[in-house]
């Protein structure tokens, strides 16, 4: 598939692994680096990992246990002293985004756009404003409220 890995890398990162657990037996290293790899790579939630790579909660348990041993430290670094040219990275402050993404408003600058006057239906009749029903406001100024 297009993002397990080959038997070359596999080769390179199957000593580095932490030896198997005594107690029952587990399922397949690989199988399961491949599915940590596919989520990770994808960006998609652990719940909708194919079928492939095993179970996901197994998948998501490993990547967790292993984050909290510092296994995935260890493999990296050491993967880093044989491999320098491996940690090369896109630097994302290079790649554009779209204005939004920043939270500029929609339509382009203020300065470009001229405020539009507002004028309610009744003040353009020549009705004073209001913010409270006729009823009420006669109903206070008689006393009976």
């Amino acid at each position: 598939m297009r993002f397990d890995l080959s038997d070359d890398e596999w080769a390179v990162i199957e000593p580095l692994l932490p030896p198997t657990r005594q107690g029952g037996e587990r399922r397949d290293d690989r199988q399961v680096l491949n599915g940590i790899f596919y989520v990770l790579r994808t960006g998609m939630p652990w719940d909708d990992l194919p079928g492939r790579y095993g179970p996901h909660t197994t998948a998501y348990n490993r990547f967790n246990r292993w984050a909290k041993q510092g296994i995935w430290q260890r493999l990296f670094a050491e993967l880093a002293s044989h491999h320098p040219a491996s940690l090369e990275m896109i630097d994302s402050t290079a790649i554009k985004a779209h204005r939004a993404a920043a939270g500029a408003e929609k339509g382009g600058s203020a300065a470009r756009r001229a405020p539009m006057p507002r004028r309610s239906g009744a003040r353009a009749a020549g009705v004073p404003p209001s913010s409270t029903p006729s009823s009420i406001s006669s109903a206070r100024s008689n006393g009976s409220a």
